[in-house]
């Protein structure tokens, strides 16, 4: 559906704003073709599979997840727009499989906001993009200053989307009425801003280097699971001891297991603020953790004795089994400590960011995806041994840069790091 036919449905609620001189965005109430009905058997998503088979261009496609309310992130609403196929709402949980549709979709374009969010709860579904357009990244790209699908729909075609069920549970069943229609509405103009900036893209000439993006975020393996995943509790940095960060992991893998059980999200179970009070009181006996301000929730409350338990464990544990105060790591330390631990490197940070964030602002784009942060602060702390345009473009390689960022960066880098040489600062 085009933007002119989908304005009749927003304007039908309201009328459209009088000509001030100044841009008013539409507020778009109603998908153009009402509320689809979401799809729950094999035979309904047999339907689908057959429209958009034969619809047209591009494929709009959201999913919907329950963060903040169930372990994981699996997806629990999966939306999909089509032109000659209109909009579709599939129930992941009662159609958990994708793959005929994925099939059917094999040559088409798959648009999605932000798509690194959503590709993995999909990939689970069986359905996976061969090409890509992330709206959210071609916006970084073209420097828009918002890049919300809400802002990006706002500022670039004049319509404004209510975002109020985005952080829903969405693994409520039956799905409200007012959260499916504010789920349609979230692929109805995907389409429409897709086209938008792609024409942008290639009025700026940067079609090439969003094309680039686009197919390494199709091409990167999936993450591996953290090591230590407990490490990144909230707060940790509290924790000034061995035997605290040991009673940090105990508690931690306590909740986790519950929470998994439960299919829950570990912070409805126990919050991070709990589990680093329990480590730096260590409490004895289930009365002190019935004082502790942390555990007065319901969920927290009903396992008392497990979290006693595990602090018990962990307390008990020979001082050779408690986890390291630093985490091991295979790249360069926090920025802050190179100063102090290597001062030449600080030197070259400095000058290296220096150039990322000048290049940055000279093609409107934010410096983190100019070059990212982890490439940079590795070139600066490991540069090859012979400084040039050809030795830093290789070291970017390693580092995975892509083309479009090594041709634009790597001379302007190696002209940095050679001053620094040459002025006998290093």
């Amino acid at each position: 559906m085009g933007v002119s036919e989908t304005s009749q449905s927003a304007q039908s609620a309201e009328a459209a704003p009088q000509d001030t001189g100044e841009k008013t965005a539409t507020p778009l109430l109603e998908p153009g073709e009402g509320i689809p009905p979401v799809v729950q058997t094999a035979e309904a998503l047999d339907r689908v599979v057959e429209a958009f088979a034969v619809g047209t261009g591009p494929v709009a496609v959201d999913a919907e997840r329950a963060s903040g309310y169930r372990y994981g992130q699996r997806a629990y609403l999966v939306q999909l727009r089509r032109k000659g196929a209109g909009t579709a709402l599939i129930d992941p949980i009662t159609c958990p499989d994708l793959s005929g549709l994925d099939a059917a979709l094999a040559d088409a374009e798959m648009v999605l906001h932000a798509a690194n969010q959503d590709l993995p709860c999909l990939a689970e579904l069986g359905l996976a993009p061969r090409r890509l357009f992330d709206t959210e990244l071609a916006g970084r790209l073209l420097g828009h200053p918002r890049v919300g699908l809400g802002s990006m729909i706002e500022n670039v075609l004049g319509y404004s989307l209510e975002k109020g069920h985005s952080a829903a549970d969405w693994s409520t069943r039956p799905l409200p009425e007012e959260w499916l229609r504010y789920a349609a509405l979230d692929v109805e103009l995907l389409v429409e801003l897709r086209e938008a900036l792609h024409a942008e893209l290639f009025e700026t000439g940067k079609l090439a280097w969003a094309t680039e993006e686009f197919e390494a975020i199709l091409a990167a393996p999936p993450k591996p699971p953290r090591a230590e995943p407990w490490r990144r509790t909230s707060g940790i940095h509290r924790v000034r001891n061995r035997r605290g960060l040991a009673i940090v992991r105990g508690v931690w893998e306590a909740r986790d297991r519950i929470a998994r059980d439960r299919d829950l999200s570990p912070g409805r179970v126990l919050s991070d603020a709990a589990i680093i009070e329990l480590s730096l009181t260590v409490p004895h006996t289930l009365v002190d953790l019935q004082a502790m301000p942390t555990l007065r929730n319901r969920n927290a409350r009903r396992h008392l004795s497990v979290w006693l338990r595990a602090v018990s464990k962990a307390r008990a544990l020979p001082e050779s089994e408690h986890p390291e105060q630093g985490q091991a790591g295979d790249g360069p330390p926090p920025a802050h400590r190179w100063a102090e631990r290597d001062p030449e490197a600080a030197k070259r940070l400095t000058a290296t960011r220096a150039v990322v964030a000048a290049l940055a602002d000279e093609h409107h784009m934010p410096t983190e995806n100019l070059l990212q942060p982890d490439a940079v602060r590795r070139l600066a702390w490991s540069p090859p041994d012979e400084i040039s345009a050809e030795a830093v473009s290789a070291a970017l390689v390693t580092l995975g840069a892509r083309n479009w960022q090594i041709e634009l960066a790597s001379v302007p880098l190696a002209k940095a790091l050679q001053r620094l040489e040459c002025k006998g600062d290093l």
